[in-house]
């Protein structure tokens, strides 16, 4: 079967094997869970591309997407196709500019319920009803808020490589739901040091305190630490790094929570025997 491109006609192609690129979490059915990320794959379902939504699914989960760079705006992706060089993806989102951003700080920092949830880095489920009372949109809202481009040579854009890259970002969504406040310009640190700066017509100037630790000492200890204490291993290996959960667009083999539980395992073991008096320091 042959497809019709840029320079001609061309056979359909087969991807070539991608080595150490990263696989979608998402095995099966509709990537994203959380209304944020379906909203995001809605706008790349919106461009009624047909198999090339079924192709870049198998692309993200089978890691032909080698890299995923997201900065304000703007993403950059490697996608591993038929031929030895990966293709060079790119996708552009409009950002907001810098006075509509203003309008939605001081717009949410009046509702305690949202600015209290984007201090604690969570996403109110009603966010964008904030944005459209300023007459803003948090997500692209049509296809002149979105651009796409790929050095493939398949006519359709967004072709299957911008899809696998786009699925991707949708599955990141879930775990970092403020990757679309980056996307449109500000990121999570900027927006809660903008809601952190705002204050009432009558709040007073806060004085801090300065703290009573010096640096300096922080690490060295005035006296020997006395009493008795027990060392025991713990309930779960790696429980901090899997609190911490998955890296973004990890491209590992395993995750990294399992590629690192034996270590915290082996560190455990080491530990306990060194307290226990058998190991040698």
């Amino acid at each position: 079967m042959a497809r019709w491109g840029e320079w001609g006609w061309y056979p359909k192609s087969s991807p070539r094997r991608a080595e150490g690129g990263i696989k979608a979490a998402n095995k099966r059915g509709q990537f994203g869970e959380s209304w944020w990320a379906k909203r995001w794959i809605d706008v790349l379902e919106s461009f009624h591309i047909g198999s090339r939504l079924t192709r870049g699914r198998s692309y993200a989960r089978q890691g032909q997407v080698l890299s995923v760079l997201v900065d304000k705006g703007r993403v950059t992706s490697k996608v591993q196709g038929s031929r030895p060089r990966p293709y060079e993806v790119e996708i552009s989102v409009k950002p907001l500019p810098a006075k509509e951003w203003a309008k939605f700080v001081e717009a949410i920092s009046s509702q305690a319920i949202f600015a209290a949830k984007l201090l604690a880095g969570e996403m109110p489920r009603d966010i964008e009803s904030a944005f459209r009372d300023q007459g803003l949109s948090l997500f692209p809202s049509s296809l002149r808020d979105i651009e796409t481009d790929c050095s493939c040579p398949d006519w359709s854009n967004p072709c299957k490589h911008i899809a696998a890259v786009y699925y991707l970002l949708g599955e990141e969504f879930d775990r970092d739901p403020f990757l679309i406040f980056r996307l449109r310009g500000m990121g999570r640190d900027e927006i809660a040091e903008a809601l952190g700066n705002i204050k009432g017509p009558d709040e007073p100037e806060e004085k801090l305190e300065p703290s009573p630790l010096a640096v300096e000492g922080f690490w060295t200890q005035p006296g020997a630490i006395t009493g008795r204490f027990e060392m025991t291993a713990p309930a779960m290996d790696a429980a901090i790094v899997r609190r911490l959960g998955r890296l973004p667009f990890w491209a590992g083999e395993p995750e990294m929570t399992e590629a690192l539980a034996p270590v915290y395992q082996a560190a455990s073991r080491r530990a306990l025997s060194w307290s226990s008096g058998e190991a040698k320091s």
